[in-house]
């Protein structure tokens, strides 16, 4: 029975995720035996320092005790050379046995008793050896016979030998358990590795006869299939005629739709003229520029053969050779256009969108830039290297402080904010000494 290919992905799909499962688990479980391999490491490099700790400790006070029975033996001094330093030594030992014990509460108690035990030694030392140093030998020799420095050392002995024993298990235990981990870890990989085999293996033989059937399939529908090439050209045809057909329709419908846009404008500006009320004739015109430059893009559409994308660099041309006739037309001829426009391409609802923007910004610098003296309005459009492009509006005008409030209605910049949202676009305004920039910075489509 032929396989198909919805089994092939779901097993293919099932194989691999056991794999996946098992290549995750490995993963997971290497982790976690390192981690608590790191554990066990720290508790027996800790365990390692307790005892270094402990023998140092005893040795110290060894070296102490041998430094003080020489002195007292022959009366000389230099037997009391390193008896200065094996007592720091020992206390320095014994400080840090304390703080390498400090979380284990059961060894509170017996470190306290050694502290104790270690002070006394360390004083019964110290006394004896001042007797001797004031000729009070007999003194020194009746405490010597009294047995209780060996005493206190015995003391010592046995609570440095029981963490001594204490580390030697943790030390034990440590390493048993790296070897534990160390076999566990060998057992899990092996196993991981015996499924990914299955696996790799069970993968191979669906594909492989998946492959196999489909070769066969394929031979099948050539051999079935030999007029196939003159049926498909003649349906080609067919839709390139029908393309041609419905692209003439559109390019008659864009024709229809800036035909329609002209006369809502005409239409809108005869209300303008209409009205008394200046910001009303305001608002209108702005409106019928608004229409307009949507009716420029529909105009370059059915002229263009391209229903899908618009030059800009024409398009923007266009646009604003109108807007400079528009705004000389309404008294606003302080401003000089002068652009720099790339050959770029855009898609039709974002150019749309973006010969409003350019509408907005020019129609604004026309109207506030220089009210009182002339300059220029200079528009660029350029590509960038990230895959994006940026308008440039820029003027050297009179600018606006912070703070001033907005001129005209504010709903162009509304509309702005609202374009560059849907756009996915970044707006900027840049005050310059003198004069204002506007930058939109959006994507272009991909080649």
């Amino acid at each position: 029975m032929p396989i198909s290919s919805r089994f092939v992905i779901q097993s293919t799909i099932v194989l691999l995720a056991v794999g996946l499962f098992t290549l995750l688990a490995i993963v997971g479980m290497t982790i976690w035996l390192n981690e608590r391999s790191q554990t066990h490491f720290q508790e027996v490099i800790e365990a390692r320092d307790i005892r270094s700790s402990a023998v140092a400790l005893r040795s110290a006070l060894q070296a102490a005790e041998s430094s003080q029975r020489g002195f007292l033996l022959s009366g000389n001094e230099i037997y009391l050379a390193p008896y200065d330093s094996a007592k720091a030594m020992a206390q320095r030992q014994l400080d840090a046995l304390r703080r390498m014990l400090a979380t284990n509460g059961e060894a509170r108690p017996m470190l306290e008793r050694l502290a104790a035990v270690v002070g006394d030694k360390l004083g019964e030392l110290d006394q004896t050896i001042a007797l001797a140093a004031d000729r009070r030998d007999a003194e020194a020799q009746a405490i010597l016979r009294t047995n209780r420095g060996k005493a206190l050392m015995d003391q010592a002995n046995v609570f440095l030998s029981g963490i001594e024993r204490a580390a030697d298990e943790r030390l034990t235990e440590g390493v048993a358990e790296q070897r534990a981990n160390a076999a566990l870890l060998r057992v899990a990989s092996i196993m991981g590795a015996v499924v990914i085999v299955l696996v790799v293996g069970g993968v191979t033989l669906t594909v492989a006869r998946y492959a196999r059937e489909i070769a066969q399939a394929r031979d099948e529908v050539r051999a079935l299939n030999a007029g196939l090439e003159e049926r498909v050209a003649r349906r080609t045809a067919d839709l390139l005629q029908e393309r041609d057909r419905a692209e003439v329709l559109l390019a008659e419908v864009n024709h229809r739709v800036a035909n329609s846009l002209t006369l809502v404008a005409s239409l809108v500006r005869l209300q303008a003229n209409a009205l008394s009320d200046q910001a009303a004739k305001d608002a209108l015109e702005e409106t019928q520029g608004r229409i307009l430059a949507i009716s420029l893009v529909h105009k370059r559409l059915y002229s263009s053969g391209d229903v899908r994308f618009v030059e800009l660099d024409g398009y923007v041309a266009s646009l604003l050779e109108h807007l400079e006739t528009s705004m000389r037309a309404e008294g606003h001829g302080g401003a000089s256009l002068r652009h720099e426009l790339e050959p770029l391409k855009l898609t039709t609802d974002a150019s749309v969108n973006l010969g409003v923007v350019v509408t907005e910004w020019v129609t604004n610098a026309f109207k506030y830039a220089y009210p009182d003296r002339t300059g220029d309005v200079r528009v660029r459009l350029r590509r960038l290297d990230d895959g994006r492009a940026e308008l440039v509006v820029e003027d050297d005008g009179i600018g606006r402080e912070d703070g001033a409030p907005v001129r005209g209605t504010g709903l162009g910049t509304r509309i702005v904010k609202g374009i560059a949202a849907a756009m996915r676009a970044d707006v900027e305004y840049l005050r310059r000494q003198p004069g204002t920039v506007a930058r939109l910075t959006f994507p272009l489509p991909a080649d």
